[in-house]
């Protein structure tokens, strides 16, 4: 399958997608080759992580309480962005129906983006640490790098994997150096899951890459949470029937709130614009942003300090950053092999 990639764009490359996709998908996909798309990409993935490392707090709170159990959230927020949505497709143009061929790849793709990913997670959250998870979720860019090199055939440069290093040094050195309680217990089974959700996450950022780019956001997700509302229904019904939700007061609906509208409906609209407008490796290079929200809302509320490795730590994430947007993609090394030879 023909891979392209939004900020080398050429007149072949659009030539080529034109005659691959149907002209009004040509034209949505010509529009996000634009190198003035690309900030758009990162604004949105940094915008997302933002809101991830508020919601890992927010939702090892809401689980803590006891009155929700890892299910029936998980099923709450498919739900929930489901039908936001659908009731959002509503508002925008006809034009950007899906196929039939990519209907059926939306299955494939909301099992890996949403629910192993986020069924995993919330399983592993549970039974494990804040600060195990967010360590584990480090491993994310290393995966993501490693996958788009066996299947997209990206580069492993020199360049890139000291970024992805030192932006995990970054945020290593932020997780372990916090003053944050770590009393709460971890398991190996809570940790393994975490695990399995990242390489699900990771995988589903380099595989449906071009699905992503052709589709619209809105399009794309409505589709995607519906089918991963359909496939959780059967593990799910049990504890969401068995939550109380006579003991729920206004903080936690606020807490669950946060979590279906805020960490799933914008998030997930958000990773698809930014999916569109970024490869891979640099997509989940933000990841690193979690940990810094994470523990700047625990100095906001008083139970962590700053201090000078966190302000060092910051600078890591950033500079890994920035490294890795700075290596160079196999449609750039490809197009200098051609130059070479003219």
């Amino acid at each position: 399958m023909f891979h392209f990639y939004v900020f080398e764009s050429t007149k072949v490359q659009q030539n080529l997608i034109k005659a691959q996709f149907p002209i009004k998908k040509y034209y949505f996909c010509q529009k996000i080759t634009s190198m003035k798309e690309v900030p758009k990409g990162h604004l949105s993935i940094l915008a997302v992580n933002l809101i991830f490392g508020c919601n890992t707090p927010i939702t090892k709170s809401v689980l803590s309480i006891g009155h929700i159990q890892p299910l029936a959230l998980t099923f709450f927020r498919f739900v929930g962005a489901a039908a936001a949505f659908w009731i959002a497709s509503m508002f925008i143009s006809k034009e950007y129906k899906a196929t039939k061929k990519d209907i059926d790849l939306f299955f494939l793709a909301s099992l890996f983006c949403i629910v192993l990913n986020q069924m995993f997670f919330v399983i592993g959250l549970h039974s494990t640490s804040p600060v195990d998870a967010s360590i584990i979720v480090t491993l994310v860019p290393i995966i993501t790098m490693i996958i788009a090199a066996c299947y997209l055939k990206e580069p492993i440069t020199i360049k890139k994997v000291a970024g992805v290093m030192i932006g995990c040094g970054g945020a290593l050195l932020l997780i372990l150096s916090s003053n944050t309680s770590h009393s709460q217990s971890s398991t190996l089974h809570g940790n393994l899951f975490c695990l399995l959700s990242c390489l699900a996450y990771a995988s589903y950022l380099s595989i449906f890459r071009d699905l992503i780019k052709r589709n619209h956001p809105v399009v794309l997700m409505k589709w995607m949470l519906l089918f991963a509302t359909v496939v959780s229904t059967p593990f799910c019904y049990d504890s969401v029937k068995a939550v109380d939700y006579a003991a729920l007061d206004i903080s936690e609906i606020a807490r669950v709130l946060y979590v279906v509208l805020m960490a799933t409906f914008v998030a997930y609209l958000l990773i698809a614009i930014g999916q569109a407008r970024l490869r891979p490796t640099t997509l989940s290079m933000y990841n690193y942003f979690q940990p810094i929200v994470t523990t700047l809302i625990s100095i906001a509320i008083g139970i962590d300090l700053f201090g000078w490795h966190k302000a060092l730590a910051a600078c890591l994430v950033f500079l890994g950053v920035y490294i890795v947007t700075q290596s160079k993609s196999k449609a750039q090394m490809d197009s200098e092999k051609v130059a070479k030879k003219h």
